[in-house]
């Protein structure tokens, strides 16, 4: 738990000198600073959210029950916070059209700083968010996600996976490793979707999440949520690697055409008889 807590304050430093730094560039005037995470706190439950911003992984869902969220982020003793990150492709005006619909709740003085979102999203970024935050959400439409390799990442450091149970996190999740939203499957209607996974996400983070993380001992330590991080890193670390899928190909793949090539250059190299000469010859010495 005190790796997790030096993984959390090093991300909120990294906010904090980004913003600052950009402040003092001229790059951002000083109401923006608060929207660009200066306000976030290392003790509250920290939800991350940072990819593509394509419109079916869906970066607002959160925000489509206004004031049930505002309940969950201004919780006197158990405060949540949200930080979102990405860019969209210049071309994607619905995904462009997200990334300000989000950064439009940030600059929401009724969400009290409790929502930032970090421009200029890169590799170096991500580092700090996938290590930093306590859930790693993802909330594609069915079954729309391919895998969703972020999700992945976050598990290797410990991170605790939400999301839709479609790409990766169909094969990742057992039940005991995070939380799963099962999706509305057969009903085409995509606002019955969106309605239906909401639902299900502010349920699981009231009912389940939420009450964990700040379920602590006499040590102020929250033995399930380390149970629950013990679990992911157990289950998906050995699944989810370089590793698992290099030998994989080879045992699945190379493995088995090399064989079959090896046994067919094999019958290959039986003498065979020259017709002009009558003598037998190996065509390959």
């Amino acid at each position: 738990w005190t790796v997790r807590e030096t993984m959390k304050r090093k991300l909120m430093s990294f906010i904090r000198e980004r913003a600052r730094s950009g402040w003092m560039q001229g790059e951002l005037q000083a109401s923006q600073v608060i929207t660009r995470g200066t306000l976030l706190d290392p003790e509250a439950l920290t939800i991350g959210f940072a990819r593509r911003f394509a419109t079916y992984k869906r970066a607002t869902l959160l925000f489509r029950d206004l004031e049930r969220l505002k309940e969950l982020l201004h919780n006197q003793w158990r405060p949540v916070q949200l930080i979102f990150a990405g860019k969209a492709h210049p071309a994607d005006e619905p995904g462009r059209y997200f990334i300000h619909e989000v950064m439009r709740y940030c600059d929401d003085h009724k969400l009290g700083g409790h929502v930032a979102f970090l421009e200029n999203y890169d590799m170096h970024m991500a580092k700090f968010l996938v290590q930093g935050v306590d859930i790693w959400l993802n909330t594609p439409r069915f079954p729309l996600e391919a895998s969703g390799t972020s999700g992945q990442k976050a598990a290797l450091n410990g991170v605790i996976n939400l999301s839709v149970l479609d790409g990766w996190w169909k094969e990742g999740y057992n039940g005991a490793n995070g939380w799963g939203i099962e999706p509305l499957i057969g009903n085409q209607d995509v606002q019955a979707q969106d309605e239906h996974d909401a639902q299900q996400l502010y349920r699981m983070l009231q009912q389940e999440a939420i009450p964990l993380y700040y379920q602590r001992d006499l040590d102020g330590i929250p033995r399930g949520w380390l149970q629950l991080m013990k679990e992911s890193l157990r289950s998906n670390a050995p699944r989810f690697c370089t590793k698992r899928m290099v030998k994989e190909y080879v045992d699945t793949l190379y493995a088995p055409v090399m064989i079959f090539c090896a046994r067919a250059t094999r019958g290959l190299r039986r003498p065979s008889l020259d017709a002009r000469s009558g003598r037998s010859f190996n065509p390959h010495p």
